[in-house]
């Protein structure tokens, strides 16, 4: 008996996509790129509703999302933030797959290299957190490197 490798969907923000697609590298680092299908929406916002059309094709063991939601000096920051944390979870409570979120949603950003490069970094260190959670919900065994 063969065992079906895990199958997830990444579903990446292309607001600040130069910061965001980092953790799909991050991800792709630990998981092989042919068990994912990734997917680009406009923002964070509309990352919910299609995490929740891929979870009900039933293909995907796992959904992951990553955006960067950057505080504008407006209170619309927090709104989105919590909207679509509120909304993944619901996605994932009502569906049963899991949603992940590569979703930071730093204070005090600046578009400067030195911010980018620092966000850069981080986004990739999170898409690798999210491969190791992906395979341990999944009970998927991480590859040797």
């Amino acid at each position: 008996m063969t065992d079906t490798p895990a199958r997830f969907a990444f579903v990446k923000a292309q607001w600040h996509a130069d910061i965001v697609d980092r953790a799909l590298d991050g991800f792709a680092d630990l998981v092989d790129p042919a068990q994912t299908d990734v997917f680009d929406v406009p923002g964070a916002f509309e990352m919910p509703l299609k995490a929740q059309q891929l979870a009900k094709t039933g293909k995907y063991d796992a959904v992951i999302c990553a955006a960067f939601v950057v505080d504008g000096g407006i209170y619309r920051h927090d709104f989105v933030a919590a909207a679509v944390v509120d909304g993944l979870m619901r996605v994932g409570l009502d569906t049963g797959v899991p949603m992940l979120s590569v979703s930071l949603t730093p204070h005090h950003y600046h578009e400067t290299d030195h911010h980018n490069a620092i966000y850069r970094a981080h986004f990739v260190e999170k898409g690798r957190e999210a491969a190791r959670a992906a395979l341990n919900i999944t009970d998927a065994s991480e590859p040797s490197t």
